[in-house]
């Protein structure tokens, strides 16, 4: 996990209007917000890497309401596209999600299919690793 969060932190682009990562305050609200518990290395992640802008994927983040990455209305927007409610997405891309379930697990829901694909990755860090590092 470390090796992952030190590769994103040197891979961050610079931008006009950097994001904030939440606090553990924020994270709770979008929580209540979502109905639904988000896994611990999820949380870990969102609170510690949430700000990179990398490549050409962008996951989620959760502290601006405004952002089109913004946690509520990315899972609002993958749950009416048919994503099950139990899966929170990470990250977008085109008509697919990557999604984490409740034990941390992260899948590629393909939007095509409408269904969850082959692939997966044991944790958000994997997936960070083998997927958005290497967009």
């Amino acid at each position: 996990m470390e090796e992952v969060i030190e590769q994103l932190r040197e891979a961050n682009e610079p931008v006009p209007v950097p994001l904030e990562l939440p606090d553990e305050d924020q994270l709770v609200e979008i929580e209540e917000q979502l109905f639904i518990n988000i896994p611990f290395v999820f949380k870990e992640f969102l609170l510690t890497v949430s700000d990179v802008v990398y490549g050409s994927l962008e996951p989620v983040t959760c502290t601006d309401p405004q952002s089109h990455t913004y946690l509520p209305d990315v899972a609002a927007n993958a749950w009416d596209a048919g994503v099950p409610r139990d899966l929170i997405p990470l990250c977008e891309d085109g008509n697919n999600y990557y999604c984490v379930e409740e034990d941390g697990t992260v899948v590629l829901w393909d939007g095509d299919e409408e269904a969850i694909g082959e692939d997966s990755w044991e944790s958000v860090w994997h997936w960070a690793r083998d997927v958005w590092l290497e967009s």
